[in-house]
């Protein structure tokens, strides 16, 4: 049994992560809900109790014998706090970008590579990668031990809960207003977004880079191959959608071996956590709807290119807040007490 800790546990995701730690039955001693001195107080529930928020601080770990530390409180907070963790002896297990290129810090998705987790002894830190990285990697990585995988061209189309629970707020907001023909004066007092998005896409999530890509899109570049131990070409363009939950990706990919939808089916199917839908004749896709709540990464629409016989073509959608987030990291907590638990 272990005491597992939350930092960040009022938030969106920190939310989702005691659900999946009750759901997938993490062998729990003792769980502490963490976040800022302005939350303290607050209730989360947990099995059926009612927890009180403690504050995040360096001294909570060592005091409340941490063995597991969930951190989904922002980079900054990682960066200050997980260092502290990791030195009273937990494990720390970070959903942010703080550490995911640090070459000493493990970057995991369980179904992908998890014998990575063995490196978490070095700075007693695994990363969690990127929400869209996630789903997009779990979905290539049959297709690249199968064709091999040279390059691959993704538009993703991202639900306003990846800006989290304000993002979500701004969409409600908005739609209202849109019925109340009062939008005009909701989109002036948006703080989340760079334009409306009730209506709209937005072609633009985090920062633009000196590349015109932006950061979100080059964290797809370079946690792919971190996490796949590839040199694969990856073009991203990231747009954030009026979805609530759920991100989708159209995805390309340009292989070394001429491409077959059968074979890319079975694979498909037959490799863990993913679930394939393609059936085009009963209108059989992927889609936001029948991801939501749930923790499998749901691929179709997949077809052959008309012109290159290398080139595949497919659609995938994942729960970014489950998949590409909250269970990503119960997933590496499962497998890292199978692989280094009670030694």
């Amino acid at each position: 049994m272990y005491n597992i800790a939350i930092a960040g546990a009022t938030g969106a995701v920190g939310e989702e992560l005691l659900r999946v730690i009750e759901e997938f039955d993490l062998p729990v001693k003792k769980l502490v809900p963490l976040a800022s001195a302005r939350s303290v107080g607050k209730e989360v529930e947990f099995k059926g109790e009612t927890l009180k928020v403690k504050e995040l601080t360096c001294e909570v770990f060592e005091e409340e014998e941490i063995d597991i530390a969930f951190f989904s409180a922002g980079g900054s907070v990682s960066a200050k706090f997980a260092p502290c963790a990791a030195k009273a002896g937990a494990v720390v297990i970070d959903n942010t970008s703080y550490f995911r290129m640090n070459p000493d810090v493990p970057l995991v998705v369980p179904e992908v590579n998890p014998e990575d987790i063995v490196l978490w002894k070095k700075t007693g830190i695994i990363a969690n990668p990127n929400c869209s990285t996630i789903q997009m990697v779990i979905s290539l990585a049959p297709l690249h031990k199968e064709f091999g995988i040279k390059r691959v061209d993704v538009a993703t189309y991202q639900a306003v809960s990846g800006a989290g629970k304000k993002g979500m707020e701004e969409l409600f907001e908005q739609m209202r207003a849109v019925f109340n023909f009062k939008l005009d004066k909701k989109v002036e007092e948006r703080e989340v977004f760079q334009h409306q998005i009730a209506l709209n896409v937005i072609p633009h999530i985090d920062k633009f880079m000196d590349n015109g890509f932006t950061k979100e899109e080059m964290k797809m570049v370079n946690e792919t191959n971190k996490i796949m131990h590839s040199n694969i070409q990856v073009a991203p363009t990231c747009v954030r959608v009026p979805v609530l939950r759920s991100h989708s990706e159209a995805i390309t990919i340009y292989c070394e071996k001429e491409v077959s939808v059968e074979r890319a089916r079975e694979v498909l199917a037959n490799f863990e956590d993913v679930k394939v839908v393609d059936n085009p004749e009963k209108n059989e896709y992927p889609m936001p709807i029948i991801a939501t709540d749930t923790d499998y990464v749901y691929v179709g629409r997949i077809r052959k290119d008309l012109y290159d016989p290398k080139v595949l073509h497919f659609f995938n959608v994942a729960d970014q807040i489950r998949v590409g987030a909250a269970t990503n990291a119960v997933r590496i907590a499962k497998k890292w007490i199978e692989m280094e638990g009670d030694k």
